[in-house]
């Protein structure tokens, strides 16, 4: 099977995100989105550290060590865009003004709850930041991960067992094998990975899927 890159992920992403779209992109592989946005589309990006209008990525050596995003990446500002403080910044998260917020997870479950701060391991350092906050005040919540752990168990589960960042809050999950709609606990598959079959992604999962 060709699993889809970190890069295909965030195309991916950028494609399902439509024109005039407020949205959040989480740390780690969510911020890759902001590098294959279509400008024309006009989306609206938003950093929790008070950001509105991020553009791509700066080219090197052209970084400005002041302006970066929530994971302390450097970033770009488009023509028209913000700062303001972080109280701003997540009254803007907390009260619904997002589209999407784009994520990443260490669970998600069929009926849409996620993990995404918290192993529960006791030498693990929790990191939610304003995971919580965005996973109930974003419109839709999409996931990006890979479908597997390093040992080889699915991240899509039944039920989370590590603690909840959100419930019931994510409608569609990005992963290297496929792109996955979440829906009052069916999965749907929309799109998979060459050379993976329905059937093999079922066992891989663990779960029922049905084709969207």
């Amino acid at each position: 099977m060709k699993r889809f890159s970190k890069d295909e992920i965030a195309q991916k992403v950028a494609r399902d995100i439509a024109p005039g779209t407020y949205v959040n992109l989480g740390i780690g592989l969510p911020t890759l989105v902001a590098n294959h946005l279509d400008p024309s589309k006009e989306v609206l990006l938003h950093s929790e550290n008070g950001i509105l209008g991020m553009g791509p990525a700066p080219r090197s050596g052209e970084e400005d060590e002041d302006l970066i995003n929530a994971g302390k990446q450097p970033v770009t500002l488009l023509t028209g865009g913000a700062y303001f403080h972080h109280a701003d910044s997540f009254a803007m998260m907390r009260g619904g003004h997002l589209d999407i917020c784009v994520l990443g997870a260490f669970q998600v479950s069929r009926h849409g709850d996620l993990a995404n701060w918290h192993t529960g391991a006791p030498d693990a350092i929790p990191a939610v930041g304003g995971a919580m906050d965005l996973a109930i005040g974003a419109k839709r919540v999409f996931v990006t991960m890979e479908l597997q752990t390093k040992t080889g168990e699915s991240k899509l589960v039944e039920r989370c067992t590590y603690p909840l960042t959100g419930v019931g809050c994510v409608s569609r999950v990005y992963t290297d094998l496929a792109v996955i709609d979440i829906d009052a606990g069916a999965l749907r598959v929309r799109e998979m990975a060459e050379g993976v079959s329905l059937p093999e992604l079922e066992r891989i999962v663990g779960l029922s899927l049905a084709t969207a």
